[in-house]
């Protein structure tokens, strides 16, 4: 393995034991990675589509066959699964509680466990944010809303605790004080009790409903404002335990100095970095002068075969250079299948399902460069020493099978085979 990315692997003493806690001696095993400590992730959207009721608008596609819609998004999770450990699943408010006291638990929790029954750990996104925000708050008063928002928090949180334990507590605060394409309640108690005071009482809430839980603060503005906005987070006191990192880059690939400038500056705060949500498009180029992404509005956003191309040597160039970042922990796409936002030809498969050229190269990084899949004979005391990408492995012999975890902390493990 490259000098590069050693800081992504562990040594250990694994003894092998039979079922009666015997050591097993002279026995060749197998030990395969199956799933990255690292964070290779996608919107995991399409597993609550699977697992619910269609809505009309979608089984409207398929002249109102639910099997044959069923059986389309089954085949897109199937290819999902096949390369990602990790899903980001909606919580906007205003879609996740549409009207007061209704509350779309069942659909979240179904799509929650069915990934992580295939292995991928989940993330909620988002607790707080000024966008999707529930209308039906614009009633009350500001003191209300807050009190709303922090009660939100602690429901949601506390009912996915050991479900869903990584959170974008709060989205976009640089531009949250000044958004004005629509009132919202977000924008009103940010206003009223000051940004800093909004995050440090959301993070607050967030960490007392499960204390475990991973939380995250998350922006598109990569500016110094951001980092103000962290570093006044943070000697405020609030738990911020992850540095979210948005790219959108539908107006073209941004670049190796744009990242290295990205990864120096947020980098300073010590915390461990999240590629939250990042896009490559595979077709033509948003044009430069829009500035809301929004604003862009088309009819059809074609997919092209040069631009899969394109697409696919700039997901293996960033996502290598993230895998090499010791802070990084993880990068999302944000779009599994194309059209999924603003029609853009931004996933990693086409709007049929068929593979695209970044589909297979996120497969190949990380399940075939970057792995680990070796054969140890154990010693007269049933140790072997296993060096490998730090995960969760599969270790088998004479076809018994157990799992085992290599951590950044494992000195030593017990396998019983």
């Amino acid at each position: 393995m490259s000098d590069l990315v050693s800081h992504r692997c562990s040594t250990a003493r694994v003894k092998i034991v039979d079922k009666q806690g015997n050591p097993v001696a002279g026995k060749k095993v197998r030990f395969e990675l199956k799933s990255h400590e690292f964070l290779f992730g996608c919107g995991g959207f399409d597993a609550i589509m699977l697992n619910s009721d269609l809505p009309e608008g979608i089984l409207a596609f398929y002249d109102g066959d639910a099997e044959r819609a069923k059986s389309f998004f089954q085949d897109r999770m199937d290819k999902w699964v096949d390369v990602f450990n990790y899903a980001t699943i909606p919580f906007y408010w205003g879609g996740y509680e549409p009207k007061e006291g209704e509350i779309m638990y069942e659909s979240r929790k179904r799509g929650a466990d069915y990934l992580i029954a295939h292995g991928a750990k989940v993330k909620g996104h988002p607790l707080c944010w000024h966008t999707v925000c529930a209308d039906w708050l614009l009633q009350y008063d500001n003191k209300t809303i807050m009190d709303k928002q922090l009660e939100r928090i602690h429901r949601d949180v506390t009912a996915f605790k050991g479900t869903v334990d990584i959170w974008d507590v709060i989205n976009e605060t640089v531009i949250m004080p000044e958004f004005d394409r629509y009132d919202n309640a977000v924008t009103r108690i940010c206003n009223a009790y000051g940004r800093t005071n909004l995050i440090k009482e959301v993070f607050d809430a967030a960490h007392a409903a499960n204390p475990d839980a991973q939380l995250l603060i998350n922006d598109f503005n990569l500016s110094d404002k951001y980092r103000e906005v962290i570093s006044e987070s943070l000697e405020a006191g609030a738990p911020i335990h992850t540095i979210g990192i948005q790219s959108h880059q539908h107006q073209g690939y941004r670049g190796m100095e744009w990242l290295e400038d990205v990864l120096k500056r947020f980098s300073e705060f010590g915390l461990p970095l999240h590629f939250t949500e990042n896009t490559l498009v595979s077709g033509e180029i948003m044009p430069a002068h829009i500035v809301d992404l929004n604003d862009w509005v088309v009819d059809e956003w074609p997919s092209t075969p040069e631009g899969e191309e394109r697409q696919a040597k700039e997901w293996e160039e960033m996502v290598v250079r993230l895998f090499e970042e010791p802070l990084v922990e993880a990068v999302t796409g944000w779009d599994f299948a194309d059209g999924a936002w603003l029609k853009a030809p931004s996933g990693f498969v086409r709007l049929d399902n068929s593979i695209k050229p970044s589909y297979l190269k996120m497969k190949e990084l990380a399940h075939s460069r970057w792995q680990t899949d070796e054969t140890l004979v154990t010693d007269a005391d049933g140790y072997v020493t296993l060096t490998g990408y730090r995960g969760q492995y599969e270790v088998s012999a004479d076809g018994a099978s157990n799992k085992l975890v290599l951590g950044k902390d494992t000195a030593e493990i017990c396998c019983e085979l």
